[in-house]
């Protein structure tokens, strides 16, 4: 996986969610706490969906055919968005079902050897800890000077914002279990066990609504950002053949790979050989300012008012004008 995708957050996080699936379960059939239950799903479901990432990242690899002429970059967006699903309905539904039950039910559920969850959740707030520390310096790599709420919001490689969001939740969820259970503990009262139940699920819920639509901006596919767009459109209009812009659009493929579709306004006496050199030195420097700018396609035209016939989409920009 390039370094985009955050392979190594990816990995640590599906070791620290592995092992503290496992510890949490054997929690929870010790003190048989919801909480406990609640995070031994959560982290299972957290495991299963670091493997789904770095399966789509696997299969976003393969090459190009005549069914997927351009590439399997997208595959990274749709095994994303397949974990804000799962993050959903496993992880959070199943938590405030639970929640909700011990609630009806709090003065049955009373806790069996509290300590020993207690100790678990400690030690697993430091795993989640380790792997949340990994996943920021990581992410520190590529968001550059964006904010973190940006960096999530924008982030065209999906892998790191998940695993942020996921080490987010699970720190949160872990300190509303140790809450609830401690709280049980001192009090014998169950229903506060019940209720941190219930907090884990509805974090659960808010946190897949959030990967969920970002997620799926990037399935219905998004433009390169603001700085990249006038990266590209000021390596074109550098040439001096070039004597408009017309119209440009642009289009992530995946999430290293981008499309960049315009249409230039040329001389209309210039030879047809002079303008394909001329494309393609526009090219050549396109890509030399914007590297994920894989697949350029670049129209000669003669510029009119009518090449502009959607000026609420295109863009367009003639030298010499304000």
């Amino acid at each position: 996986m390039s370094a985009s995708g955050g392979g190594k957050a990816i990995i640590a996080a599906l070791l620290a969610n592995l092992g503290i699936a496992i510890a949490k379960f054997v929690g929870f059939l010790v003190s048989g706490s919801s909480s406990m239950l609640a995070e031994s799903v959560h982290s299972l479901a957290d495991t299963g969906n670091q493997g789904l990432l770095l399966l789509g990242g696997r299969k976003s690899r393969k090459l190009a055919d005549e069914s997927h002429p351009f590439g399997y970059g997208r595959e990274r967006y749709v095994y994303a968005f397949v974990v804000s699903i799962i993050l959903f309905s496993v992880g959070g539904v199943f938590s405030i079902y639970e929640g909700v039950e011990k609630i009806q039910h709090a003065n049955e559920h009373a806790l069996d050897n509290p300590i020993v969850p207690l100790v678990i959740l400690l030690v697993a707030i430091g795993l989640e800890s380790f792997s949340l520390r990994t996943a920021i310096r990581e992410s520190n790599h590529v968001r550059g000077n964006q904010g973190w709420i940006s960096f999530i919001r924008h982030a065209k490689a999906p892998e790191l914002p998940v695993v942020l969001l996921e080490d987010v939740a699970a720190l949160t969820g872990l300190v509303f279990a140790f809450a609830g259970v401690g709280l049980t503990t001192i009090t014998h009262d169950g229903i506060f066990d019940a209720i941190g139940t219930l907090a884990i699920g509805v974090l659960l819920v808010l946190v897949a609504i959030i990967l969920g639509i970002e997620t799926k901006s990037l399935l219905v596919g998004e433009g390169a950002s603001a700085g990249d767009t006038d990266k590209i459109r000021d390596a074109i209009n550098a040439h001096p053949d070039v004597e408009a812009l017309i119209h440009m659009k642009t289009l992530y493929l995946g999430p290293d790979e981008l499309l960049v579709a315009a249409k230039l306004a040329f001389g209309k006496t210039k030879k047809l050989s002079d303008v394909a050199a001329s494309i393609d030195a526009v090219e050549a420097a396109i890509r030399a300012e914007v590297p994920i700018a894989r697949i350029i396609y670049l129209e000669p035209d003669v510029y009119s008012p009518p090449n502009a016939a959607n000026p609420a989409t295109d863009t367009i920009v003639i030298k010499g004008a304000d």
